[in-house]
């Protein structure tokens, strides 16, 4: 590989064409360019210049090098320019949530994609001690969890509450609801489904005894795909309301409110030294706009 100083050295000459306004330029002895010059001509061989007193011109190798020189300074100031540029439609940005909020948010995403040709978002479905985990690491840029991290290095800010809700076939009749009417028509199980059963229906049914006694009906780990039996009348589940909301056949489900309401605070979680970032402050700025527009 080519000396990158001795380039430099040489390339300032060519520019300025004399060498102790090189040496005085680049705060070099002329001596000092001298040898700089020499040693790049040993390095590839060849004569570089032909000096005719005090001025010189270049051999035919000599103006190939310059070429490579001048080439060099540019891609080093376009990479200059670009570490130097922190623009908030450009770049990746990497989020970490719960499927079911990667549902309702994944839209949102798009359609800010849609306006910053030159923005990535690269979104991840993940459990909430990875999501962390990855936002420490700095494998992630962004995350929404339910816990804020006591991390002195993740900075965590209040995004909302969100609704553990009760979803039902829309035609299902709600009246005088009891848990035995809930087994009768099936629980609707995904790998969140028996933490949310414990944490929502053991506040509301004093005979309810564990998510493992529940009459199971279906199962899938597909989260955009857990309404769909129970729009189909085959059963009921319980997700966050974000899951319901994403959910394209909204109208074939029906949200009950149980007397005691089940409800998560949502953080968005970065590390504090990626958070000032341009495109990671605007995406989280957009994303609770989103959210504040959702209600």
């Amino acid at each position: 590989m080519l000396n990158a100083s001795w380039l430099e050295t040489f390339t300032t000459l060519c520019d300025i064409g004399h060498f102790t306004r090189t040496a005085d330029q680049l705060a070099m002895t002329q001596p000092g360019v001298s040898q700089h010059l020499r040693k790049l001509e040993q390095q590839v061989g060849q004569p570089l210049i032909l000096r005719d007193g005090k001025s010189f011109t270049l051999t035919p190798a000599g103006e190939e090098m310059l070429s490579i020189g001048r080439a060099r300074r540019s891609e080093e100031r376009a990479l200059r320019d670009r570490m130097q540029r922190d623009d908030p439609l450009i770049g990746t940005v990497r989020i970490g949530c719960s499927g079911s909020f990667a549902l309702w948010l994944y839209p949102q995403l798009i359609s800010r994609m849609l306006q910053a040709p030159k923005l990535v978002v690269d979104l991840n479905a993940a459990p909430q001690s990875q999501i962390v985990a990855e936002v420490a690491a700095g494998r992630l840029d962004l995350g929404v969890v339910t816990r804020a991290p006591d991390m002195p290095r993740i900075k965590a800010t209040p995004l909302c509450r969100e609704e553990l809700c009760l979803v039902l076939p829309a035609a299902f009749d709600t009246t005088d609801l009891t848990l035995q009417r809930l087994d009768a028509l099936g629980f609707i199980a995904h790998p969140d489904g028996n933490a949310y059963a414990d944490d929502l229906l053991a506040r509301n049914f004093d005979d309810y005894r564990g998510a493992e006694h529940l009459r199971v009906r279906s199962s899938i780990n597909q989260i955009g795909q857990i309404p769909l039996p129970v729009a189909q009348g085959l059963g009921y589940t319980i997700l966050p309301r974000s899951g319901v909301e994403a959910f394209p056949r909204r109208d074939a489900l029906s949200v009950h409110a149980l007397p005691d309401r089940r409800f998560h605070d949502l953080w968005l979680i970065a590390r504090k030294d990626r958070a000032e970032f341009a495109r990671v402050a605007a995406t989280a700025e957009g994303i609770t706009a989103a959210v504040e527009t959702r209600g």
